[in-house]
């Protein structure tokens, strides 16, 4: 299976937006459930997002209002839609799932958002 690969990162100011994009292989978009990870620095990882095939939504506390998660299951596509977004969301942001108990994510991609 051939991972995610994650696009649409980069630098913004705070109160600003992005939208992160994830392609994916047929496989990988077999997986019920997939989501958005973020790791920052000295920080714990967490899952910030997640979608089941149906289009039903999570999010963590921290983002929830702000972010946005979708995908579009014919184009084997998934996006975060980020908004309002502080210095605290600055991590790399990695799509992926877990698909029979192997976990599939991608490269990630840079957010940085500036103060």
């Amino acid at each position: 299976q051939v991972l995610p690969v994650e696009s649409g990162g980069g630098l913004v100011q705070a109160g600003g937006s992005l939208r992160l994009s994830c392609a994916a292989s047929e496989t990988i978009f077999s997986i019920d459930t997939l989501g958005w990870y973020r790791q920052a620095p000295g920080k714990q990882g967490e899952l910030v997002a997640r979608i089941t095939s149906a289009g039903s939504a999570n999010y963590t506390d921290s983002v929830k209002g702000r972010f946005t998660i979708s995908r579009d299951n014919a184009k084997n596509m998934m996006y975060l839609q980020m908004s309002s977004l502080k210095p605290e969301d600055t991590a790399v942001y990695y799509c992926g799932g877990t698909l029979d108990g192997t976990e599939y994510w991608g490269q990630g991609t840079q957010v940085t958002v500036s103060s």
